[in-house]
């Protein structure tokens, strides 16, 4: 995982599952996992991101 990565995971969880995974279940997962809160998109971010 690149710096970019792991920086754009943390900022923005949503954007690097999209650069990754494209428009699907992972990333629309991950957006409403943001939105509930911060913490667990970030999270998801990082294991789906992997």
């Amino acid at each position: 995982m690149s710096l970019l990565t792991i920086i754009l995971n943390i900022l923005l969880p949503p954007l690097p599952v999209f650069l990754k995974h494209g428009l699907g279940t992972t990333f629309l997962i991950n957006l409403i996992l943001t939105i509930i809160g911060w913490l667990p998109g970030v999270i998801h971010a990082f294991i789906v991101n992997d």
